[in-house]
């Protein structure tokens, strides 16, 4: 394929596109505690206004994708960025709770419809030698956003009102609207007849997957609304898979998953995103809770993770034509794990030089694997199904995200009230928020001790159980992500006409070759 002359532009563009939804998110977590106080809001309210925008993101992410082949990548991007800065705008006004949590709901429809057409633009934009320094350059963007929010967050807090977390989307939103229209290309898939029945049932599955996740560590299976969710969840997604077996025209081909490439990295990326959704949760209560960080100190704390990944997210894209994406999917998760078991070392007099040097094998090891996982995963998706798998793969990291806060905070929370202390307030042994409220209007030393001994064991213990995951994702890679060079781990073409794992260039052996052509 020829090149786009304006590939890298175009890329510039799709990375702001990606950072403003990644920054937004961040930031806000920053900003809930100026929220609350502001608007008189609940914690119930509180909750609805960080996990509405995550349920609808989930919930349409799948449907996005399948519209913006149909329809057009661009069209979509665009249509999505502009409700987002739309949705920032309602939100920066709000005047009540309710308000801010209708903003949030509109921002996560935007979000959807943003996030599946900037990585199908990107992969259609750039040929197959380009596309995984592409990637890890759009990745590594993603982690600037994870890092730099609460950072960028803190400093505005201090100078302004709570509304300009969402002022700041607007103006990059407006930049990457007029530079899609003058630079990007349209592309989209072949005609193919629409799948409402299958949207639908995406929609609710994937919104009662995540509300499932979200609310099973606060009660349990024991609470009527989490069972009827989790009879919601599995109800609509095997529906959901049955249909999409059988529809002459599906939404998303099941037969993607009989690609042992796409199989092995989606896996992957699902245990590898489990464990970090619960790095950030854990390590900043660490930091502030055991440490006494505040949050602009803490979004700085994760530096040196940010820094590191963005190095290796270059070091890795050079490498992957000589090491084959499954060696650098494989070398990387086991970076991972060796920071995980770094920080399961920390304690309450722990200093800085560990917990630097565990986020540098973090960084280093993201760096190294995400990048090579997402490209062997679109590599195995037909250009028809770029939009829809794009989503997927969006689709798969949140899924894992959410589950790694809910599994690896119920491993915490279980954690530290079998470490506390029989005779502690009954209060104190919940969460050690709850811990350090009790000592602090109580004045009891022992009970802050013990609340900071106690968090410190549950964290470790927390660490390790995602080390077992990613060990877990790397045994995944190494016996399913065949490198696509070697013949004798060919598998066989299936009769919708997806990549075959063998298929390659006979002029070049590079495993990252992705079979996406481009599609405009």
């Amino acid at each position: 394929m020829d090149r786009h002359p304006r590939r890298w532009i175009i890329l510039i563009v799709l990375c702001l596109s990606t950072l403003v939804l990644v920054i937004d998110n961040m930031v806000l977590t920053v900003a809930i505690p100026t929220i609350a106080e502001d608007l008189k809001a609940s914690a119930q309210d509180l909750q609805w206004i960080l996990d509405s925008y995550m349920l609808v993101f989930a919930g349409l992410l799948l449907t996005a994708g399948s519209l913006s082949d149909k329809f057009g990548r661009r069209k979509v991007m665009i249509i999505g960025l502009a409700l987002f800065g739309a949705a920032s705008v309602l939100a920066m006004e709000a005047a009540t709770p309710e308000q801010l949590i209708l903003g949030r709901v509109l921002m996560g429809v935007g979000g959807a419809l943003v996030m599946p057409s900037t990585l199908s633009i990107l992969i259609t934009v750039f040929d197959d030698d380009e596309r995984p320094k592409a990637i890890a350059a759009w990745s590594a963007v993603a982690m600037v956003g994870l890092v730099g929010g609460p950072v960028l967050g803190g400093a505005l807090l201090a100078e302004f009102w709570w509304g300009v977390v969402f002022l700041i989307n607007i103006p990059i939103a407006a930049l990457a609207i007029v530079a899609a229209l003058v630079l990007m290309p349209e592309s989209k898939g072949p005609w193919r007849k629409a799948d409402p029945f299958g949207m639908v049932l995406s929609m609710v599955g994937m919104t009662a997957l995540i509300w499932t996740i979200i609310e099973f560590p606060k009660d349990g299976l024991d609470h009527l609304g989490t069972q009827i969710s989790l009879a919601v969840t599995v109800l609509s997604l095997v529906t959901f898979v049955v249909w999409e077996k059988r529809s002459a025209s599906p939404m998303v081909p099941m037969q993607l998953f009989r690609n042992r490439v796409f199989t092995g990295a989606s896996f992957s990326l699902v245990l590898l995103t489990l464990a970090n959704g619960g790095l950030m949760l854990v390590l900043t209560q660490y930091l502030q809770f055991v440490l006494g960080y505040s949050a602009t100190e803490t979004g700085l704390a994760f530096t040196p993770l940010a820094v590191a990944a963005l190095a290796f997210n270059s070091v890795g894209a050079a490498l992957l034509p000589k090491t084959g994406n499954r060696a650098m999917v494989v070398f990387g998760l086991l970076v991972i794990a060796s920071g995980f078991g770094l920080l399961s070392t920390l304690g309450t007099d722990s200093g800085w030089g560990v917990l630097a040097g565990a986020m540098c094998l973090m960084g280093a090891g993201g760096g190294l694997a995400m990048p090579a996982a997402m490209s062997a995963m679109m590599g195995a998706i037909p250009d028809e199904h770029a939009g829809v798998g794009s989503a997927l793969n969006d689709t798969v990291q949140q899924a894992g995200a959410a589950l790694g806060v809910a599994v690896l905070g119920a491993v915490l929370s279980s954690t530290f009230t079998s470490h506390m202390p029989a005779a502690a307030p009954e209060a104190a042994r919940r969460s050690i928020g709850d811990a350090l409220a009790v000592a602090g209007s109580s004045k009891d030393a022992g009970l802050l001790e013990s609340a900071h001994d106690a968090f410190t064991s549950a964290m470790s213990a927390t660490f390790m159980a995602g080390a077992a995951g990613v060990v877990g994702a790397a045994v995944l890679a190494l016996f399913l992500m065949r490198d696509m060079r070697d013949p004798k781990d060919a598998t066989p073409q299936t009769e919708t006409g997806l990549k075959k794992e063998t298929e390659t260039e006979p002029t070049n052996e590079t495993s990252t070759r992705s079979l996406v052509e481009t599609a405009h």
